[in-house]
């Protein structure tokens, strides 16, 4: 009941966002790429948008059957490459590519331990996770701060779990993020609001007389809905400090597993130069149903040119 609350709530936001179609195009006068170019913001025909995007999650509890307990640290880094370019001259149109190398760690080592990139029996393993081919879109003229990104994630390794543990999901995931932002009057406060679904396609983890299937994926033939909630406020048009909320759920399409959990997070954004800009955030995952309960640090750089 609490998950259909949150998410049906997130859908009226949502819409209540849409009533502030009549924008304009342009951008902010004497702003800067932080305000102008968020993710629902589309690139002009041969402009290029590099994203090096890092994210680092460690645990020592988790939800296991609806319970809460103890387990040892584990550490979960994923460093992602992101190179999109504006292909039309109406700015409906950007195309790119997300690669994504993953570095995880096991049974109690430090979370620093995922940056020696080892694979190492029963203790460590990195390796490049998916490939994805991508396409952002914005389709309604009076919305030109509303788009659409779609991305096809191709897995690039053998198995999701080997003698040395887990890499990433052994899944082809298509992947449709919804963006919508709206900047306040006296431009100092900026909403931002996502809705992202992920569908997982491949082999069950499990075959059918329940034994376990080392070439699937443990969220196959299951689809995520995950909405989130940015507020940023910018006490200069290069600075802003930001907290969020976002959910995801798993639901199970026939691979009888599912699972959801929430978090939230605070954060900053700063514009170095002209090109670049730098954020740093932090996220603590209050609540989950078969999931860790952890915390997440993240940093990435974007260059805009």
């Amino acid at each position: 009941m609490t998950k259909n609350v949150f998410i049906l709530g997130f859908i009226l936001v949502f819409n209540t966002l849409f009533l502030f179609a009549q924008e304009k195009e342009e951008l902010f006068e004497g702003t800067s790429n932080i305000q102008n170019y968020t993710p629902s913001k589309l690139l002009e025909k041969g402009k290029w948008d590099l994203k090096w995007f890092n994210n680092l999650y460690t645990q020592t509890r988790t939800n296991a059957n609806g319970e809460n307990i103890d387990v040892p640290r584990s550490n979960f880094f994923t460093t992602s490459l992101e190179v999109f370019t504006g292909i039309s001259e109406t700015k409906k149109w950007n195309a790119g590519v997300i690669i994504e190398l993953r570095s995880n760690s096991f049974g109690g080592q430090s979370t620093t331990s995922v940056f020696n990139f080892n694979n190492e029996l029963g203790k460590s393993r990195t390796g490049i996770g998916h490939i994805a081919p991508s396409v952002k879109i914005a389709p309604f003229e009076i919305l030109p701060r509303f788009s659409i990104q779609s991305s096809f994630y191709i897995p690039v390794f053998d198995k999701e779990t080997n003698e040395n543990g887990y890499l990433a999901q052994k899944s082809f995931i298509w992947q449709n993020r919804f963006f919508y932002d709206y900047t306040f009057p006296g431009e100092k406060f900026q909403l931002f609001s996502e809705l992202g679904t992920r569908l997982f396609l491949g082999k069950k983890n499990k075959n059918n007389d329940g034994s376990f299937n080392p070439n699937g994926g443990f969220a196959n033939t299951s689809l995520e809905v995950a909405p989130g909630v940015f507020l940023s406020y910018f006490p200069t048009s290069k600075f802003t400090v930001l907290s969020y909320v976002q959910h995801a759920q798993l639901i199970d399409l026939g691979n009888e597993f599912s699972q959801n959990y929430t978090a939230l997070g605070t954060g900053t954004k700063y514009q170095l130069s002209e090109v670049l800009n730098i954020e740093l955030l932090y996220s603590k995952f209050v609540r989950g149903y078969e999931s860790g309960l952890g915390q997440s640090f993240n940093m990435g750089l974007r260059a805009i040119f």
